[in-house]
């Protein structure tokens, strides 16, 4: 297969400095190279990581910067050695538009562990636009059963609490105790009830038991009250922490279960910081999860469709892409929001 050299401007959505407000904006793509592919965006998800990019928070952004990296659409040009996609084929892309494809996580598997990926934002335009590039081997096909505007979230909320659920190949009735009620831990709900896990929803927030248990949860503990997180001492197998912010740590690690996991997939500000003594004593163990490979966005697509994922989505036309922002960082977005390009 050919590609064509030749590229019009692409019609997008940037941030011209830290903090501003998107506007319109164009650009050129460059020519593809032989393992790319162009994405003709039909759906983008936000992110609370695009947020943290245009405030460049993380200290990696570059303006003007183009957001989104939850992108659905379909096959516009492939590269002279894409083979396994077709022209025209409905594809997805999460956090990660590359890697190296030769070193040793790579070579195993594991991708999204490469020290040279390649973020689908970051120095580079993501898919607050009308199209994106990526490298071919980082699309994952989207199953013909799942809406666009389900899959978006999926590719970065999605895959970022499938993995680590994956990964710890939790028994049929495992504990598994889930920290928040909003944007990933909605997923994580359904996924881990779908392995066939009882489920403890944890949230500061009363009023979203009602949606907790909607999704699946068997219990929801209140966060703003001591006395309920103490009495769920030693209940879980697993404790998968998805809010960005500082959390009572040792309270959690108490949760667990002897030989128990906590996973953090939430980046909180600041240092974990844990007694010793509370690792050692009940054999338990604390770690994090960065998204997940091709393989694991590829299961996780069937898994949602196989255990019919629940749609929780606010649609935006990509014109409202501020009114979406501003709802995002109220917290008012129950509890996905999606960008809709309308050509």
């Amino acid at each position: 297969m050919t590609a064509a050299t030749t590229v019009s401007e692409v019609r997008a959505y940037a941030a011209m400095c830290p903090g501003a407000a998107l506007e319109p904006y164009r650009f050129s793509h460059r020519d593809l190279a032989a393992t790319d592919i162009e994405i003709a965006i039909t759906h983008c998800g936000i992110c609370h990581s695009d947020w943290h990019l245009i405030q460049n928070d993380w200290g990696v952004s570059s303006y003007p910067l183009v957001p989104g990296h939850e992108i659905v659409g379909t096959i516009a040009r492939l590269g002279a050695e894409i083979t396994a996609l077709r022209q025209g084929q409905r594809v997805g892309v999460g956090w990660l538009a590359g890697a190296c494809m030769r070193c040793e996580q790579c070579r195993a598997g594991t991708e999204n562990l490469c020290r040279q990926a390649q973020p689908t934002c970051v120095g580079r335009p993501g898919g607050y636009a009308a199209a994106v590039i990526v490298d071919g081997r980082f699309a994952a096909s989207i199953p013909h059963q799942m809406p666009s505007e389900v899959a978006a979230p999926l590719l970065c909320a999605g895959i970022t609490v499938f993995a680590p659920l994956r990964r710890r190949q939790l028994a049929p009735c495992s504990r598994v105790g889930i920290v928040g009620v909003g944007g990933l831990s909605h997923l994580a709900i359904q996924f881990a009830k779908g392995m066939g896990c009882a489920v403890t929803a944890f949230s500061e927030t009363a009023g979203k038991a009602k949606d907790a248990a909607h999704l699946g949860a068997d219990r929801f503990v209140w966060l703003g009250s001591e006395a309920e997180l103490k009495a769920e001492a030693s209940t879980s197998d697993f404790v998968l922490a998805t809010p960005p912010v500082d959390l009572p740590w040792a309270a959690y690690l108490e949760v667990l279960k002897p030989d128990g996991r906590f996973c953090i997939v939430g980046a909180a500000p600041g240092d974990v910081r844990l007694p010793a003594c509370a690792l050692i004593g009940g054999q338990k163990s604390i770690g994090g999860s960065a998204v997940g490979s091709n393989a694991e966005i590829r299961a996780m697509l069937d898994f949602a469709v196989a255990h019919h994922l629940q749609r929780m989505v606010e649609l935006y036309a990509m014109n409202d892409v501020n009114k979406a922002l501003e709802r995002l960082i109220r917290n008012q977005i129950r509890y996905r929001a999606v960008l809709v390009h309308h050509g």
